[in-house]
């Protein structure tokens, strides 16, 4: 059987090609009536309607923003930062009435070719390590691109917060309350898949730049206050899961001397370190504190913690993305907020 066209059904009508796509494309130009022949015989003929991809090369457009995302889809929908900023860029496509395609890159999956393939008209970039190939290819599609997080790519716009100063100001927290026994919990340092003891080397070689520099921010804060940075335990894990930090904290609290105060830089992983004392039989925050980093999900846990406004910058990377990602290049740097909550407390005297 041949294959059905707009050709075929003006053929079947007597009316111009052009007629019929506006059936599909343009139907307020056209009768209630004529339209209404149209979709018949369409419908008779078993057109469903012009083919999605010829239509947008056509029109120089695809209709939809594409998200490059460092994790899998099943960790998007769950993980509470993710979610924010998702509903604040979809909340700007959806007003501007496209879509937005979200092509997920696990750890570790360092494949181009879904980047190369995807029909979009701009790209926002979110959370890559330093050298990822997909960047690369996103840059040799010549589209408009929005950098969220990491890494910074000169001649683009970028969005993120002071990562060293948000980072030294949760630190500076429980050194001001008087902890020197501080450990560390942080994920996101390398796409590996590496958990455990994180040597400096380790740290200061991550490959995510946004960590790389948290890290920084938590190391600076320590040394002004007199901590020798090189004897705090920093544990690494691979992956951002509640069940990932209780086992960094059964780690952490398992040193001797243990750590009265955690740093974490994320609050899935701060609910871990609860657990984990909890296994212990340690009271928060009479004898641990735990900072948390995000301000998800930490208000029911009383969860001291940096808050981002992540679903601001959702909206405002769309909004770039939508206008042809700026004339000039710019950072977007946004503000933060240390949020004292029930979890950190003066440490325990001796």
């Amino acid at each position: 059987m041949a294959r059905v066209t707009l050709q075929t059904i003006a053929d079947r009508l007597g009316v111009s090609r052009a007629t019929v796509s506006y059936a599909f494309s343009r139907p307020d130009q056209l009768s209630e009536g004529l339209r209404q022949r149209i979709m018949e015989v369409a419908d008779e003929l078993g057109y469903a309607g012009p083919n999605p991809t010829a239509r947008s090369l056509r029109l120089g457009r695809a209709g939809a923003l594409g998200l490059i995302f460092s994790e899998t889809l099943a960790y998007a929908f769950a993980d509470p930062y993710a979610i924010g900023f998702f509903q604040g860029l979809a909340t700007a496509a959806e007003d501007a009435g496209v879509g937005l395609l979200i092509l997920p890159l696990p750890h570790g999956d360092r494949r181009s070719e879904t980047v190369r393939d995807a029909v979009v008209d701009s790209f926002c970039v979110m959370s890559l390590p330093d050298g990822h190939p997909a960047l690369a290819e996103v840059l040799a599609r010549k589209l408009p691109v929005v950098v969220v997080d990491e890494p910074y790519v000169p001649g683009h716009p970028f969005l993120g917060i002071d990562e060293p100063a948000a980072a030294a100001t949760a630190a500076r927290h429980v050194l001001r309350l008087g902890h020197r026994r501080v450990g560390v919990a942080m994920v996101g340092l390398h796409d590996d898949g590496y958990t455990g003891w994180a040597s400096q080397e380790r740290q200061e070689g991550a490959a995510f730049d946004a960590m790389r520099r948290r890290r920084s921010g938590y190391q600076q804060a320590c040394e002004e206050a007199g901590v020798d940075w090189s004897g705090v335990p920093f544990y690494e894990v691979a992956r951002n899961s509640r069940e990932a930090g209780r086992k960094a904290g059964h780690a952490l609290l398992r040193r001797d001397p243990r750590p009265t105060a955690i740093l974490t830089n994320t609050d899935v992983l701060a609910l871990g370190i609860l657990d984990a004392a909890a296994d212990l039989g340690l009271e928060v925050p009479r004898e641990l504190s735990v900072v948390g980093f995000s301000d998800s999900a930490a208000e029911e846990a009383g969860l001291t913690t940096i808050r981002q406004a992540k679903q601001e910058m959702g909206e405002a990377a769309g909004r770039l993305l939508l206008s042809g990602a700026a004339a000039e290049p710019e950072r977007l740097i946004f503000p933060y907020e240390l949020v004292v909550r029930t979890s950190t407390a003066p440490p325990p005297q001796a």
